[in-house]
């Protein structure tokens, strides 16, 4: 389909000799000056307006001006002569894309409409993409009815646009990311970059160097200077996962950045200063890490200005039922799959297993239900029968599952994870919805 292009010049014969020049690849329209230009823009779709600086009436930077207000504005290349190139770069200043000078190189010219027409292509994709992130990370989109979800959702509006840190705490695989999520895209940072790191990712010589980057030859293998997360980060949102495996250097270096806004990229001797909110999340206990010796104390204190406990599952099961119907749903549209329902057995042993590896296990076990499904509506026997190995909970289950019930559960899981994959832990670690270090722990823990 053919884009729409404007020209706009005072000279008839210019704009005229200019848009048979172009309408072998775009349909073209032409106006005398910027007024005209203006009434054709609102009238209809222009892709691209082709414009003369200097017009009598209304020049080419008062149209450019107006445009600027328009909710969708179209691209704007200014055409100019040898005399008036600064008033072009002005132009480029106040939001047009580009310029040409007179004559005007039709191969050049034809270059630069194509670029300007991917950028603005570029530009929808990114507002669209953005308006989904916003709309997924909207308080609609908190799955909760319970009381303890709805205190979180009440916690999160009020912090979300501020600059503080935040320390997210729970368990794996309760939504800890979701959390830092919404944070970033309710606040005022929402359209700058939303950088992530697993800080138990990366071998501790390693870690630093993500974080703040190198400079040439600060190390082995470092043949070219790297820009760290902090920076990539800047005039956004940067988040730590995993924050308790941060080693003890670059908890010095996050400490004195929090401190003083400031840092240096390994082997480097600049001091950068960048701008951007610090989120943070851990499973561990952060308070015993510290007891211990483990996790600074100082810099404990300047991560957590705000905690945010987000609950284990078994702490709010009056949510599973729609949980469940929300993945089951979110599941059957993405692998096209007509799935109607549950049953009601299987509804019961979802809605009160006691979900060690929670929201992350449940999004699993839905989605293997679905894809394995051989019928429209789900039975017992369409649960991974890992989990069906378990007792089966009986129907007037207690809200909250004992700890003794619980830990028979988990370590029955784990055992059965590590036998359906032959002790491959990964694999083993990716079918329970946790991390692998998470599962070499629990592995010592029940001596498995």
């Amino acid at each position: 389909m053919l884009k729409h292009i404007l020209i706009v010049d005072d000279d008839k014969l210019s704009r005229e000799t200019l848009a048979r020049l172009l309408a072998e690849h775009y349909q073209c329209q032409t106006a005398a000056d910027g007024r005209e230009a203006l009434q054709i823009v609102e009238g209809g779709e222009i892709d691209i307006i082709l414009a003369d600086l200097m017009m009598p009436g209304m020049n080419g930077l008062k149209m450019l001006e107006e445009t600027g207000k328009m909710a969708e504005p179209p691209m704007v290349v200014m055409i100019t002569g040898h005399g008036t190139v600064e008033s072009a770069v002005a132009a480029m200043k106040m939001g047009a894309y580009d310029y040409v000078t007179k004559p005007v190189n039709l191969d050049r010219l034809l270059l630069l409409l194509e670029k300007a027409l991917e950028t603005k292509r570029l530009r929808q994709e990114n507002v669209l993409l953005r308006n989904k992130l916003q709309e997924r990370y909207s308080p609609t989109r908190m799955i909760g009815d319970s009381p303890i979800m709805q205190k979180i959702v009440s916690q999160l509006a009020r912090i979300a646009d501020t600059s503080t840190t935040v320390l997210i705490e729970g368990e794996s695989g309760t939504g800890k990311e979701l959390i830092a999520n919404y944070i970033h895209f309710n606040s005022s940072r929402a359209t700058g970059p939303f950088i992530k790191i697993n800080c138990a990712a990366f071998v501790d010589n390693l870690l630093e160097s993500e974080l703040f980057g190198h400079e040439r030859g600060a190390f082995t293998g470092a043949v070219k200077a790297k820009k760290g997360r902090f920076e990539l980060a800047d005039g956004g949102t940067l988040f730590l996962d995993e924050i308790g495996d941060l080693p003890a250097t670059a908890q010095a270096s996050l400490l004195r950045f929090l401190q003083e806004k400031t840092f240096e990229r390994v082997g480097g001797t600049k001091t950068l200063k960048v701008d951007i909110r610090l989120l943070s999340a851990t499973n561990q206990n952060l308070e015993e890490m510290v007891n211990k010796g483990g996790f600074r104390e100082d810099l404990f204190y300047r991560l957590c200005v705000v905690r945010i406990k987000t609950p284990a599952l078994r702490q709010r099961q009056e949510d599973i039922p729609l949980l469940v119907d929300h993945f089951l749903n979110h599941y059957s549209e993405i692998h096209n799959r007509p799935i109607t329902g549950l049953n009601r057995t299987a509804r019961d042993f979802l809605e009160c297993h006691p979900w060690p590896g929670n929201v992350r296990e449940l999004m699993s076990c839905l989605e293997c239900m679905v894809v394995s499904a051989v019928r429209p509506q789900l039975a017992l026997e369409d649960i991974p029968e890992h989990l069906r190995r378990l007792s089966a909970p009986s129907k007037d289950c207690p809200s909250e599952t004992s700890d003794g019930i619980l830990a028979r559960n988990e370590k029955q899981l784990i055992a059965a994870a590590l036998q359906q994959t032959r002790m491959n832990k990964v694999a083993a670690a990716k079918m329970l919805g946790i991390g692998l270090r998470t599962l070499y722990r629990k592995i010592d823990k029940w001596g498995l």
